[in-house]
């Protein structure tokens, strides 16, 4: 008979430590009021221009836009808090313009998340701020881990943000109410994360720096242009020879002209992997590029004509006119991989930099990319100004945008470690 062995008797304590924690609920966040209509006629937004006259403090403000389903980055819904005027949605569509709101909020500061998102929407409307405070910067000057609105309402409140609307197609009409409740949501802890957001600022003495900040926002009206958006195509490392890149740029030109006449998103006409894979077969004909597999789908197909007129249209590119390897919009330094055969001396210069940065940014408890940005640090290294000596360094930092919260912390360690290579 073989004897049975028993598996030693589980101590209930040690179970009950092995077993995972239980997961934290956090609290939803709600809105204190009901959910307010959409303001859309002028009677409705005169009312809302009363209540926000009558309210105390900063405003709070956030815009949505349709960015996965339209061309255009224009504003379709507009929210707004302010205490004592409670919560507004305003639909820009239904107005010219917004600039009577922008009249009465023109003495207030305005408090937005990620700013540099919603400004130049806003200001496509009228709406222009004097002073503002960005509560997703203010989260990287104090180098929280997570900078989102929803973390930072976990983090300031102990609370849950959904953000499952967030790439919801806004300029769709009517407004669902799921929808609605999640933009008033949006607005509804911006003014209470201002205050605390503030206050760990001055206790952490960082609130000069996020003043410089926010002030350099005001003039943020979005990104430069590119010389040549096209070479943005994703998957455009793929194709080989300058033909077949003239192909890609006249194909995202056209793509390009049909989604601004329709305002629709540019890869809702024709996506960006059917335009890399017409570039590499090179079709010569019509036929072939009809017979192209990445053409069989009915969307690729409806504007067969304008493609075809495409491939011809850079088949006829002449050679001196034909797109080089590199981008004309790189009219900075090469990529710093390349530093060490193409400028050793730079490539030397751009480590010591980084080095010097980096024990600052450990000992300001700071981002390395909010004291200066890597752009800045890369041309400095490349294009070492004369001297290099503090007060050159300083000039250089300015002249590029650097804040002088940023020159201060940074221009005489960037010197130090330049001399001391």
């Amino acid at each position: 008979m073989t004897d049975t062995i028993e598996p030693p008797a589980e101590d209930p304590a040690e179970a009950a430590a092995e077993e995972p924690p239980e997961p934290v609920v956090l609290p939803p966040l709600e809105l204190h009021e009901p959910l307010p209509g959409v303001v859309d006629d002028p009677d409705m937004l005169a009312a809302v221009l009363d209540q926000l006259r009558a309210g105390t403090g900063p405003v709070a403000i956030d815009a949505e836009r349709a960015s996965g389903y339209r061309y255009s980055q224009r504003a379709y819904l507009i929210q707004l808090r302010r205490e004592g005027a409670g919560t507004s949605l305003i639909d820009p569509v239904a107005f010219d313009d917004l600039r009577a709101l922008d009249e009465v909020l023109a003495p207030t500061e305005w408090i937005l998340h990620a700013a540099t998102q919603d400004l130049p929407s806003l200001a496509e409307v009228g709406l222009r701020p004097r002073t503002l405070f960005d509560t997703e910067l203010a989260g990287r000057l104090l180098n929280l881990p997570r900078v989102g609105l929803a973390a930072l309402v976990q983090e300031v409140f102990g609370m849950s943000l959904a953000k499952e609307h967030s790439a919801a197609d806004w300029s769709t009409r009517p407004l669902p109410e799921p929808w609605l409740l999640y933009a008033a949501l949006d607005v509804e802890p911006l003014v209470g994360l201002r205050d605390e957001l503030e206050r760990r600022l001055d206790e952490a003495g960082k609130l000069e720096w996020a003043q410089e900040e926010f002030s350099a926002l005001l003039s943020f009206t979005g990104p430069p242009p590119r010389a040549e958006p096209w070479r943005r195509t994703s998957g455009i490392h793929k194709v080989r020879g300058a033909r077949r890149l003239a192909l890609v740029r006249s194909l995202w030109e056209a793509r390009d002209a049909i989604a601004r006449e329709r305002d629709i998103t540019p890869g809702r006409v024709l996506n960006d992997a059917v335009i890399v894979a017409i570039a590499r077969a090179n079709p010569a004909s019509r036929q072939e590029l009809r017979d192209l597999d990445v053409m069989r789908s009915r969307g690729a197909r409806r504007y067969l004509d304008t493609w075809d007129t495409a491939v011809t249209q850079a088949r006829e590119v002449l050679e001196r006119d034909l797109p080089s390897a590199a981008s004309s919009d790189a009219d900075g330094p090469p990529p710093a991989r390349a530093w060490p055969d193409r400028n050793p001396e730079a490539a030397a210069r751009l480590a010591a930099y980084r080095t010097a940065l980096t024990a600052i940014a450990e000992r300001h408890d700071l981002p390395s990319e909010n004291l200066l940005t890597p752009e800045i640090v890369r041309r400095l290294a490349w294009d070492d100004p004369a001297g290099g000596d503090q007060d050159a360094v300083a000039e250089f930092l300015t002249s590029r945008g650097a804040r002088p919260w940023q020159v201060a912390l940074t221009a005489a360690a960037l010197a130090a470690a330049r001399s001391s290579r």
